[in-house]
């Protein structure tokens, strides 16, 4: 691989391995406690249900926006607006910090992760997430993984409020932190988003099929491909 000054990750999938359930029956009900005791009364299937709605509807005012992504954070105060409760942001947060801790089994970085990264840093090349996610979900999360330090900037879809593969994602980065598409290079496991929204601004890309990887994959030309997601042979790759 030729080496590059600025390396942009996505995060699932391609630095940390995640499992979530959000259709389990447990984590409706549990939830809708949360917003019962706050006297937003639900069940969890009513729950679910309004949840699933206003989603539907916030993206429906934001049709003729391509890629446009929701703030699932704005969603859970709007279902206690519906109930008549005014909350804090804070509250709406917390919510969805709570939220997405009932629905995940596990989060572990991927061996290895922690090595490339600081091995990038110790070369002085800068390093960016652009990761198709939502604010109160992932944030958290890479401050429970230990690895915030590293990135010289985070873009996140739901504060943009598009994702990838759409070309104004990763136009904001290279515009924000000043980045040439040809010394920069896109990491990830999705090649219908971190590859072909590479591709349409000009900047090479390594595509990983990690276990969480779509299945369909293969009618792309990333620059460099890992199909068997072996994370050493990720390191070698970038780091020699």
């Amino acid at each position: 691989m030729m080496e590059y000054r600025n390396y942009i990750f996505d995060f699932y999938g391609t630095l940390c391995d995640i499992n979530t359930n959000e259709n389990k029956t447990s984590l409706w009900k549990k939830t809708a406690e949360i917003y019962s005791a706050y006297g937003a009364f639900y069940t969890g299937r009513e729950l679910k249900r309004a949840f699933k709605e206003a989603i539907k509807s916030d993206c429906l005012k934001h049709s003729e926006e391509e890629y446009y992504e929701p703030d699932v954070t704005g969603v859970f105060k709007t279902l206690f607006n519906l109930k008549g409760i005014q909350i804090t942001e804070d509250l709406a947060r917390n919510t969805a910090i709570t939220f997405r801790a009932l629905s995940r089994s596990y989060i572990r970085l991927y061996p290895g992760v922690e090595e490339l990264l600081g091995s990038l840093k110790k070369r002085n090349k800068k390093i960016y997430l652009l990761s198709n996610a939502q604010t109160d979900f992932t944030r958290p999360e890479i401050t429970m993984l230990g690895i915030g330090h590293f990135f010289d900037g985070i873009f996140i879809s739901s504060e943009q409020m598009v994702k990838k593969p759409g070309r104004l994602f990763f136009e904001r980065l290279l515009k924000t932190y000043s980045l040439k598409p040809e010394e920069s290079i896109m990491i990830g496991n999705d090649e219908a988003a971190d590859i072909a929204g590479a591709m349409e601004v000009g900047m090479d890309s390594l595509y990983i099929h990690s276990n969480i990887s779509p299945g369909e994959y293969g009618k792309l030309k990333p620059t460099y491909c890992i199909p068997d997601g072996d994370f050493n042979r990720i390191k070698e790759l970038i780091l020699n």
